[in-house]
């Protein structure tokens, strides 16, 4: 079954803020936890959501990011803020990149691109991204007690080089980021293939993933799959996976080699002449003109 990312989920797993950029709750007897943070201009509209739940989850212990990118890690500083008592976790290379002022300026820029899909006037200054604390380095392997649940680390990369995927065995429910890709469209029929860092990991990483049989996938962006949509959609991730390196290949070929004239040629057929896109386009270029260049330099090693 495909559902959208938007309330109640499972009697233990919530939905929060909007189904494009959700939190997920997860609710175990004695600890509730956060999976990501969103973008930052949804902020209020998260914590809002969360202060209405009952009051054990109104009060969360943990925040888990998957990966370093805006609209995952987006409004964690806004959120510390206003519960203080949350303990943010991420992988070991996120509090270094939060002290490049490179890298901020980046995030927000790109999180600007969003506006805000609720109302005409937005507090950027209290919204933006800033340094914030990560009081837990996760690692692969990893295990957390949320009473009655367990929460495992697995270290995905791939789509960046610090991508963690939870995965809570009891549920056989698996929280990826954007480890085996996004639906492109709001149809949810096609696979956005995420590789960003690295081919080959997001590969290995993605068929690890499938080799845990999860019944329910909590993707970052949109949708939740179960049973045998999420074996589906992991399988069909893998096909798709090798099929976009192949098109990568195609255009560069296309192209003779040069790389900008290969972007250009792929922006223009895969993104702007298919209207109805989920992705916002600053970011789909973004990502794109990395995963050329990665697969360009593949070419020019072999």
């Amino acid at each position: 079954m495909k559902i959208q990312a938007q309330g109640h989920i499972h009697e233990r797993i919530l939905a929060v803020g909007s189904p494009s950029y959700p939190i997920y709750v997860v609710c175990g007897h004695h600890k509730t936890l956060l999976v990501d943070a969103g973008l930052c201009v949804l902020g209020p509209r998260y914590l809002d959501t969360i202060r209405r739940l009952p009051e054990k989850r109104a009060n969360p212990d943990w925040l888990f990011l998957t990966h370093s990118h805006y609209d995952h890690l987006g409004s964690a500083p806004y959120l510390k803020k206003n519960i203080p008592a949350l303990v943010v976790g991420a992988h070991e290379r996120v509090p270094g990149l939060l002290q490049k002022s490179s890298a901020l300026e980046t995030m927000n820029r790109l999180s600007r691109a969003h506006g805000d899909p609720a109302s005409s006037s937005v507090n950027w200054e209290e919204l933006l991204i800033t340094p914030f604390p990560i009081e837990l380095v996760l690692a692969d392997g990893d295990e957390f007690d949320l009473g009655g649940l367990t929460v495992r680390v697995l270290a995905t990369p791939g789509h960046t080089r610090d991508s963690l995927s939870f995965f809570v065995p009891e549920l056989a429910a698996l929280f990826p980021g954007d480890a085996c890709g996004e639906f492109k469209d709001s149809a949810a029929s096609e696979i956005h293939v995420q590789f960003v860092s690295s081919y080959q990991q997001y590969l290995d990483s993605l068929l690890h993933l499938a080799s845990l049989c999860p019944q329910m996938v909590c993707l970052a962006h949109g949708w939740v799959l179960t049973d045998e949509d999420a074996r589906w959609y992991l399988e069909t991730s893998v096909a798709e996976t090798y099929r976009y390196r192949d098109l990568i290949e195609r255009y560069l070929e296309a192209a003779q080699g040069n790389v900008e004239e290969a972007i250009r040629r792929m922006m223009h057929d895969q993104y702007d002449s298919k209207p109805g896109t989920m992705q916002n386009r600053c970011s789909y270029l973004t990502n794109l003109e990395a995963q050329v260049r990665h697969i360009a330099s593949l070419r020019v090693s072999a």
